[in-house]
């Protein structure tokens, strides 16, 4: 076996991993018996077969003008082969300008029937392996990438700790100062193409929409827009304005059959850099700062989740049914939502336990939760734990910290693990993913034809193998 696929030797059993929870003094409580995961749930009166999601990973193998393509294809067959009754479809952009690559997928009206034949091909893949699919609920990720769109950000608030990580085409520099930000007129007009997305999504068979608020994308990144002036930044009243107009307007005007759902960082923390030792740290930032949501203005790196709390209450009341938790961007504080061991070649080795960051994720998820005992949420953070995810999952969901469970990387390297416990009441080592990023490294090479290169797991799946000696091999022509 090559050194790399024998991963963290913390893993190398139960009591090692549970000796190193309690020397670090975290609640990462591990229940073998995985049996709640595996009964049906309830979400806004549908039937879900099982508390697994598929976390709304993104692939980027669209075509260029955002169609599925055949990769996509592959990746959604594997999610809805794997047994998992949830599958949060990744991000969709409702505009062009506001895609995040060139590869993403993106809602049109020349592109509706290719999503709708998407949708409908995975409930059959899913009918076909599983025996019905009458408890499998599909959704998608209606998105603008803001400040991380391509091929020009969108921005919603000027920020001097933010604005050097954003992108200007495929270059990675700081935001003219000349740079607009977006006017409350072009904001209401974008509410339109969240309004048009939700009702294609309908349409084309979905059952829930998630209208994305995460990874400082433009709406999460509204939600902490203290310092933008107008109706949509100041009080958290303004900031939490658009959404909750959106979900209304989605309620009156596609109606009620559809799920609304939303993907939302309850903290954002502040950009990290990589130092001289490789080791993240974070950027000088001013005190208080003001545009991190969930964050303490005083001290950003430490959760403070009373405005989303009260957040998450005004969206309930706009209609909202279905809460995914997120936290961090993944351009440049990473490791506050999927700890990995090894970073990818833009990133920095955690400057913390990845069990920290479990255990950080784990703690904010059941204050949400507690705060909203009858609202279905799904919690994050899992992938890092390996084959010990669903224990994990099975321990916070008997003892009410969270509702749901989801995998993100950890379904991409391993889309059937709740078949194989079902099968055999446990996952796999040898098939878990192992978090060493190269799925990261995918996503960030850009040197093809196409601008972007598709995102897989390399250690587990040919076809993303294939792909990384493509960008190896490009690597070494050009040394």
């Amino acid at each position: 076996m090559p050194e790399f696929l024998k991963g963290n030797p913390l893993f190398s059993s139960r009591q090692t991993l549970e000796g190193e929870i309690r020397r670090l003094g975290l609640i990462i409580p591990l229940e073998p018996e995985v049996r709640e995961l595996l009964r049906p749930a309830s979400i806004a009166g549908r039937k879900a077969g099982n508390r697994f999601v598929i976390h709304p990973m993104e692939g980027c193998d669209g075509t260029l003008d955002g169609k599925p393509d055949e990769i996509t294809y592959h990746r959604w067959g594997l999610f809805a082969r794997g047994g998992a009754k949830i599958l949060w479809g990744e991000a969709c952009a409702v505009v062009p300008e506001g895609r995040a690559n060139t590869r993403q997928l993106l809602f049109s009206q020349g592109n509706y029937d290719t999503l709708a034949r998407l949708v409908a091909w995975a409930r059959e893949e899913h009918r076909k392996s599983c025996g019905t699919a009458d408890d499998f609920l599909i959704g998608l990720q209606l998105t603008h990438s803001g400040r991380f769109a391509f091929p020009t950000p969108s921005v919603i608030v000027r920020d001097p700790v933010i604005d050097p990580f954003a992108r200007m085409g495929k270059e990675r520099r700081p935001i003219p100062a000349e740079f607009p930000v977006l006017s409350d007129a072009q904001l209401d007009r974008l509410q339109d193409a969240y309004v048009e997305a939700a009702r294609m999504s309908r349409d084309m068979g979905c059952d829930f929409v998630d209208l994305k608020q995460c990874h400082r994308y433009l709406l999460n990144e509204m939600l902490g827009a203290r310092t933008r002036p107008g109706k949509y930044g100041g009080s958290l009243e303004n900031r939490t304005r658009f959404m909750r107009t959106l979900l209304g307007r989605i309620r009156s005007e596609v109606g009620k059959d559809l799920i609304l759902a939303t993907r939302m960082n309850i903290f954002d923390a502040v950009p990290f850099v990589k130092n001289a030792a490789g080791t993240g740290e974070p950027v000088p930032h001013p005190k208080p700062y003001l545009n991190a949501f969930g964050s303490n203005p005083e001290n950003p790196l430490e959760p403070d989740l009373r405005e989303p709390i009260e957040a998450i209450r005004l969206f309930r009341e706009a209609g909202l049914q279905f809460l995914n938790i997120s936290a961090g961007c993944p351009y440049y504080n990473p490791h506050f939502l999927r700890p990995a061991d090894t970073p990818p070649p833009d990133g920095y080795h955690m400057p913390e336990s990845g069990l920290v960051g479990v255990d950080r994720h784990f703690r904010m998820a059941e204050e949400i939760q507690r705060a909203f005992p009858d609202l279905p949420m799904v919690g994050t953070g899992y992938s890092y734990l390996r084959e010990y995810a669903a224990m994990a999952g099975e321990a916070n969901v008997r003892a009410g910290r969270i509702g749901f469970v989801g995998l993100g990387r950890g379904a991409i390297a391993y889309p059937d693990w709740v078949k194989d416990l079902e099968a055999k009441g446990a996952m796999e080592k040898l098939k878990s993913c192992i978090t060493v990023s190269y799925c990261t490294t995918l996503m960030r090479s850009k040197d093809n034809e196409l601008g972007q290169y598709a995102a897989g797991c390399v250690p587990r799946d040919p076809v993303y193998g294939k792909l990384l000696q493509e960008i190896r091999k490009k690597e070494r022509q050009k040394a």
